[in-house]
């Protein structure tokens, strides 16, 4: 017998006798175990277990001649799994021994009682240190609170209202507490109480709201009424009458003993009296209606009526009583109604709210839209949610229990065996630390695999320790699927722009050696022919050269737009100002030509091919210069600015402008968008900016208002700042 058998044996009172480890109606059962064992087989048993909720698992399995190796395995207790579960829904949970001492208290519940676990070591609910108060906010004495009770009568004790001071915040907690004992097996003596209690002060404040609100109802109807009175048990007035004095003119002298009738109309005074004297022997609610004299000698019809108060033993301590005006006490019924449905719409609204808070609590994992598993720390299944069930195929039942691994985790998505060692989920279970997986499979029950994305979380106990995981679960089926296809596209239009880069740089090489022909034989026609030639063909040649001249221009800025993307230098710190220096000598002849002005500030570093950033501020500089008024002297102006990790560039003149429906088409491969004869050009210049732009993974846009002048902006990755 090892030691955990002596052990159990201990607790349970019977140290020798392995037997006594399972119940009573499962010793048959064992015993034939043990006889099949002795025959050389092997037996497993779910059994029931002395002192234990969960059941447990026996192994019998032949040792030798005449002898069998027991083997019990205790399950898991669901209370303890239960508790898990409620740590994660907002209720507070503690765990009373006998003596109401406290054995355990989630996170939640010391934050509701405002103290940590160490405080509540050594403590018991009988502590005087404890400061609780009833919902009428008298002392709650802890005997009978309803951890002692259920101690005490063994009864569970539900939904018991209680008021708890919270030391961090120096003010009450209401609470709404429910105590359920656990027995001793086969005995009426109580071994635990667990205590659940939720922190109810929201809707305690709407209650005393309401209540204070029922308290403005009665001010609000006697302030209406035109005299409040009160009366001793006997019938008569104890102290003076101020409402009826105001009204009536009478003096407490006057009206004392039965004075107050000489006040009542002669004709009414009979049944009046009558009706006072009846009430006050049977002690009901006297109600009559006559006329009041005002203190203008008018007489005024009345309705009175009073009740009774009486104190907690049900003496009667007083009379309280209204006479109202008969035609104001139809304006005091319709404000009450109003009043009333005021407060039933508001306790409406309460119920709903609470309903709302219990429907949340209780829904909040069977209804989420994404898979949720609870694990112990054997990797086991505690809690399955309905969708975690449907993702996979399986049933609810299926899965509690199960080891998760082995039934839905076992293989990669290739087919490759998925060591348990090496699964996420476990790893957590082992060292608690948060993991996320962005991409893995789990298999359905149908055998193929579900694409899931998954968070592990470990849930832990009250010293730090691991006590299990949970696992929040997606189908990322239709994400894997779009990235699939989008991953494919991606490819395509690779290498469509890989052939149509190979071909512009192909066609517009093989298409110069033809150019180069015609242009030589045209050049030869103009030199042997001078001066033969009659005006006509000489403009004829005139055309020919300028065609060649131009098709040459398209085919060298093709060339250039191709080896933009396959340029493969390296790339390093580049000075826009030193840049701009570079730049400005390539355009001297053209603002000398037009009288121009170019400006720049440009102290930022990129980092990027050097030739390439020339090129670009170079062609986005000469079109600035370039598309001027003839009647205008152009001025252009380049500035940088670093923001962060990237350095924007703006390059402004003051030309034509471009007109708002333009402003992509201009970066577009042979766009023009003024005619060839008012500014020479190809159309390829800006598309070429955008092509180098876009290569250091910049952007290119433009600013313009027509007639008045264009902005070009563009961002280039700024170089990292110098080491010291």
């Amino acid at each position: 017998m090892n030691p955990a058998a002596r052990s159990r044996l201990l607790q349970l009172g019977v140290p020798e006798d392995w037997r006594q480890m399972v119940h009573g109606s499962a010793g048959p059962e064992v015993q034939a175990a043990v006889a099949q064992a002795w025959q050389g087989e092997t037996v497993s048993l779910s059994v029931k277990l002395p002192d234990m909720i969960a059941p447990g698992t026996v192994t019998v399995a032949p040792a030798g001649s005449g002898a069998a190796l027991v083997h019990l395995q205790v399950g898991r207790d669901p209370l303890t799994a239960a508790l898990d579960l409620l740590d994660t829904l907002g209720l507070g949970v503690t765990v009373h021994g006998p003596d109401s001492s406290f054995l355990h208290a989630n996170d939640r519940a010391q934050e509701i009682l405002g103290v940590s676990l160490e405080q509540l070591t050594g403590l018991d609910s009988m502590d005087p240190r404890w400061r609780a108060i009833r919902p009428n906010g008298e002392p709650f004495p802890a005997e009978e609170r309803a951890a002692m009770q259920a101690i005490r009568t063994g009864q569970v004790q539900r939904n018991v209202g209680m008021g708890i001071y919270h030391p961090p915040s120096e003010s009450w907690r209401w609470l709404k507490v429910t105590a359920v004992p656990r027995r001793v097996p086969g005995s009426s003596q109580v071994r635990q109480v667990t205590v659940m209690f939720e922190d109810v002060t929201g809707p305690q404040r709407t209650e005393a709201a309401l209540r204070h609100s029922e308290r403005r109802f009665r001010s609000l109807v006697e302030a209406t009424a035109q005299i409040v009175w009160t009366a001793s048990p006997d019938g008569y007035f104890p102290a003076p009458q101020a409402a009826w004095e105001a009204f009536t003119g009478q003096t407490p002298q006057e009206y004392e003993g039965r004075g107050w009738l000489s006040a009542i109309h002669h004709d009414d005074r009979a049944h009046t009296l009558e009706a006072w004297k009846a009430a006050v022997e049977s002690q009901g609610v006297y109600a009559t209606t006559y006329r009041v004299r005002r203190v203008d000698g008018e007489f005024v019809p009345m309705r009175a009526r009073g009740v009774l108060v009486r104190d907690d033993a049900g003496q009667v301590q007083e009379w309280v009583g209204t006479n109202s005006e008969v035609n104001a006490e139809r304006d005091a019924t319709e404000h009450q109604a109003m009043v009333q449905a005021e407060l039933e719409e508001r306790v409406q609204e309460r119920t709903q709210r609470l309903a709302e808070v219990t429907r949340f609590s209780t829904l909040l994992l069977t209804a989420a839209g994404e898979g949720v598993f609870g694990l112990d720390t054997s990797g086991h299944n505690t809690f399955v949610n309905p969708s975690a069930a449907r993702m996979l195929g399986y049933p609810v039942e299926r899965l509690i229990g199960a080891p998760q691994h082995d039934l839905i985790h076992h293989h990669h998505a290739d087919g490759s065996p998925y060591p348990v060692q090496d699964c996420p989920i476990h790893r957590t279970l082992r060292d608690g630390e948060v993991r996320r997986v962005e991409a893995d499979v789990f298999w359905h029950a149908q055998g193929h695999a579900v694409p899931v994305s998954y968070v592990v979380t470990p849930t832990l106990g009250t010293q730090g320790e691991v006590t299990g995981a949970v696992v929040m679960v997606q189908d990322i089926t239709e994400r894997t699927r779009a990235q699939e296809e989008l991953r494919a596209a991606m490819q395509e239009l690779q290498r469509s722009n890989h052939d149509l880069e190979q071909f512009a740089s192909v066609a517009s090489h093989d298409l110069q050696e033809p150019l180069r022909t015609l242009g030589s034989y045209t050049e030869l026609l103009a030199r042997r022919y001078e001066g033969q030639l009659d005006a006509r063909a000489t403009q004829y040649l005139g055309f020919m050269q300028a065609a060649v001249d131009r098709m040459r221009g398209l085919i060298q800025d093709l060339l250039a737009f191709a080896r933009v993307s396959r340029s493969e230098t390296p790339r390093h710190a580049v000075s826009l100002h030193d840049t701009m220096a570079v730049v400005a000598q390539d355009v001297e002849a053209a603002l000398l030509q037009g009288g121009g002005t170019l400006e720049w500030d440009t102290p930022a570093t990129v980092m990027a091919q050097e030739s390439l950033v020339t090129q670009l501020l170079t062609n986005l500089v000469g079109n600035a210069l370039k598309f001027v008024p003839p009647e205008r002297l152009p001025v252009v102006r380049v500035t940088s600015v670093q923001e962060g990790t990237q350095v924007q560039v703006s390059v402004t003149d003051n030309g034509i402008g471009i007109e708002p429906q333009n402003t992509e088409r201009v970066f577009e491969i042979f766009q023009r968008l003024n005619q060839r004869d008012a500014y020479a050009g190809n159309g390829m210049g800006l598309a070429i900016c955008r092509r180098i732009v876009e290569h250091h993974g910049g952007r290119l846009w433009l600013e313009s208002t027509p007639g008045q002048g264009s902005s070009f902006h563009f961002t280039l990755p700024a170089a990292p700042a110098p080491t010291p």
